[in-house]
């Protein structure tokens, strides 16, 4: 049995509003960034729309590519040279769509980085914090058998495969637990403001470390691309299902 299509324009409402890509003030658009075929039966799904990713994409005859860190980003230079010339040329000539969902993928409350991420550490949320309430404040699920910053940063390095970053003390007893994936070291002060212990998010900046520390509030960072491989895989797979097209998720290493 050939494997089922779904019509690009069907594909692109359908995650507008699941998305519900109007709540939020981001950096970039987010739906259907470059136009291909009308059809689509493969999708391929990864972090970000690199090369890399676009060429094994076109090797496995993708109709259309969906990626968390699209292009187009606001104060980016828009002339279509260099990288960019490449990037749009590949998915042009091979008349593949591009699907990016940058702060939408990141604040869905099933589907979205954030409740991945926590899946992944078994954590459990209760509230949320921050910008468009992107950062997700919650405690250990009952069995996942941590009790201690230390147990969750040596958590965090099994399931994600990475060791991260942790300012604090080890031997702090775990309170309530903020996390928001990828860039997001600015949201520190929100998570503080919000009763945090202890915050997770992918990267850490010169000033995080001073405000960690100064405030007591320990701070892991465990990866912008670690912690954001699993939204859009969950977004993939849904579609997948939903649809009943072939989806296949890339990981292309990044060790930030």
């Amino acid at each position: 049995m050939s494997p089922r299509t779904v019509n690009r324009e069907e594909l692109a409402s359908y995650l507008a509003q699941t998305l519900n890509i109007t709540q939020y003030r981001d950096y970039c658009p987010n739906g259907l960034q470059v136009e291909g075929r009308a059809e689509i039966g493969l999708l391929v799904s990864g972090v970000t729309a690199s090369q890399a990713l676009l060429e094994a994409a076109i090797d496995l005859k993708a109709d259309a590519v969906l990626v968390h860190h699209g292009y187009f980003w606001r104060s980016e230079d828009a002339r279509v040279i260099g990288t960019k010339q490449k990037r749009l040329k590949a998915l042009l000539t091979h008349d593949i769509n591009l699907f990016a969902y940058h702060l939408p993928l990141d604040g869905h409350a099933e589907l979205g980085n954030n409740a991945q991420l926590a899946r992944q550490l078994s954590l459990v949320g209760n509230g949320r914090f921050g910008e468009d309430k992107l950062g997700w404040l919650g405690h250990p699920a009952a069995d996942a058998g941590i009790a201690t910053v230390g147990d969750l940063a040596r958590l965090i390095e099994r399931r994600l495969g990475r060791m991260p970053l942790l300012i604090g003390d080890p031997a702090q007893a775990l309170q309530t637990i903020a996390w928001c994936t990828g860039g997001a070291q600015g949201y520190l002060g929100d998570a503080i403001a919000a009763g945090a212990g202890v915050y997770i998010s992918g990267e850490i900046s010169e000033p995080t470390v001073h405000l960690a520390r100064e405030t007591g509030v320990a701070y892991i960072a465990a990866g912008h691309h670690a912690t954001e491989r699993y939204g859009v895989q969950a977004l993939g797979a849904h579609i997948a299902e939903r649809f009943g097209v072939v989806h296949q998720f890339i990981d292309i290493d990044n060790p930030v």
